[in-house]
């Protein structure tokens, strides 16, 4: 409650209803206005907080201020990429005893598979990486790993569902719903929630990754594709400005009224709001998604230049143009499942991770230049890890056990490494971080309380971390 009042306070400066619209005065911009506060009205019958994305204050001043969430789909295999194991190499081939199956099928449990990739320590920290990627080990110093993730669930869907949303029970709201539902957004002329696209298609579980769940559909992510021309289809406009304008505010007339007597439509007001944005949209964003007006060097410096990393590299370039204009959270999604190694396990990663090692390089060069890195958190995840037993000659399955997760960025303590995995990397055993834990963390280095950033659903206050009673995990805090 004490939430929603201080937004409700900034916003009206005390004035009680009545005094408002005799300020205000008739018209449309009356009626926009006795909308919204109904809304309010409405969300605070609730327990809940506003329905825009006015600009928030946080529960208390945190070092971040936005987000850009690369999430690797398919599981990255971190025995290959974060967390080196000699004892693979040196029983490479035997097999494993009882203690160690396959929780997607025991029968598939094969010989275990040293890792074909040398680690090398890197930075002033020493912080050990894969020879495949040579672009983010010069950021050692920048990053902190977390090598004692664990997940719940070791299928595709479940376990991207968790990661995004706190549970692997579908419907729920997803992270950048959470957070732009807490804080809103610094520009009201471009989504405060974007989700980035691969061109050639949606990643495995499709829009769910970016919903909203049972919040308002205001919260939902704005799909983008990466792409050189039309990143948002239907956004450029088609008409003279000045006749688009009368149209649009002779539509909002109309949608406003039809949206007063329908007050508990969720889908319509979003609906309206989408509409409303889009008209915002059409200059902005078309400037913020146009590459092309980046000088060559930031081209070539994301990888625009070479086939491997055009399309990557396009992707993070624009979640780099996004989070400098004020948009909240940038989500960026491969197509398909690009780290499902289930056979070729080698030449997969190789593929993989030279698609993406040198962009997101530099984006953390680009940020730290522009002075953004300091404000923007930076998270590297996968939904979960991959067996350090064979599935095949050559491939890993699913693992939920343990994986490797980093972050960079505003208040992040760069060079650490928190958690330890057993001599195989088949469990995590020290300092075990689950996925609440880290929600919980990220949320706090926003300034975002777990406990206190709810929403009411179902009877009771719903929150990003579900019923977990998560931990932050402090070593990772500046």
């Amino acid at each position: 409650m004490q939430f929603h009042q201080l937004h409700r306070d900034r916003l009206l400066g005390n004035l009680s209803r009545r005094e408002l619209f005799s300020r205000v005065g008739a018209g449309a911009g009356a009626l926009a206005l006795s909308v919204l506060l109904a809304d309010e009205e409405r969300a605070e019958a609730a327990g809940n907080g506003p329905r825009d994305l006015l600009l928030r204050s946080p529960h208390y001043a945190g070092r971040a201020k936005r987000v850009i969430y690369l999430f690797q789909n398919g599981g990255p295999s971190h025995v290959d990429l974060f967390d080196p194991k000699p004892a693979l190499k040196q029983h490479n081939g035997e097999k494993p005893g009882k203690d160690f199956v396959n929780d997607v099928d025991a029968k598939k449990t094969g010989a275990w598979l040293a890792s074909p990739f040398e680690f090398r320590r890197h930075g002033e920290s020493g912080m050990e990486l894969s020879e495949l990627l040579p672009g983010l080990a010069e950021h050692a110093d920048e990053i902190a790993v977390i090598r004692s993730m664990v997940s719940e669930h070791e299928n595709h869907e479940q376990a991207c569902g968790h990661m995004h949303t706190g549970s692997p029970v579908a419907g729920r709201p997803t992270m950048g719903a959470w957070i732009t539902y807490g804080l809103g957004t610094e520009n009201q002329n471009l989504p405060a929630y974007v989700a980035i696209l691969n061109p050639a298609g949606l990643p495995v579980d499709g829009a769910r990754n970016w919903s909203s769940g049972w919040m308002p559909p205001v919260y939902q992510g704005m799909p983008v594709r990466a792409t050189e021309t039309s990143p948002v289809l239907n956004l450029e406009p088609r008409t003279p400005l000045a006749a688009a304008d009368a149209r649009l505010r002779f539509l909002q007339t109309l949608n406003r009224e039809h949206a007063r007597l329908r007050p508990d439509n969720l889908e319509l007001e979003a609906r309206i709001s989408n509409f409303e944005l889009a008209a915002r949209m059409q200059l902005a964003a078309t400037d913020a998604l146009d590459c092309s007006k980046e000088p060559e060097s930031a081209r070539r410096l994301y990888g625009l230049d070479r086939p491997e990393t055009a399309v990557y590299g396009r992707e993070l370039l624009l979640a780099r143009r996004l989070v400098e204009r004020g948009v909240r959270f940038v989500q960026v999604m491969m197509t398909g499942q690009p780290w499902d190694t289930h056979s070729n396990n080698t030449g997969g990663l190789r593929t993989v991770c030279g698609a993406t090692d040198r962009p997101v390089a530099a984006l953390l060069k680009d940020l730290a230049a522009r002075g953004l890195l300091e404000e923007t958190l930076v998270v590297w995840t996968g939904e979960f890890g991959r067996t350090p037993f064979a599935e095949g000659k050559d491939g890993r399955d699913h693992h939920k056990r343990a994986f490797s997760t980093w972050i960079a960025g505003g208040g992040v303590r760069g060079g650490v490494t928190v958690g330890a995995t057993d001599d195989f990397g088949y469990a995590s055993v020290t300092d075990i971080v689950q996925v609440a834990d880290l929600h919980a963390t990220l949320l706090h280095l926003l300034g975002l309380d777990f406990r206190r950033l709810t929403f009411h659903h179902e009877t009771r206050d719903q929150r990003l971390t579900d019923v977990h009673e998560a931990r932050l995990v402090k070593q990772v805090l500046a």
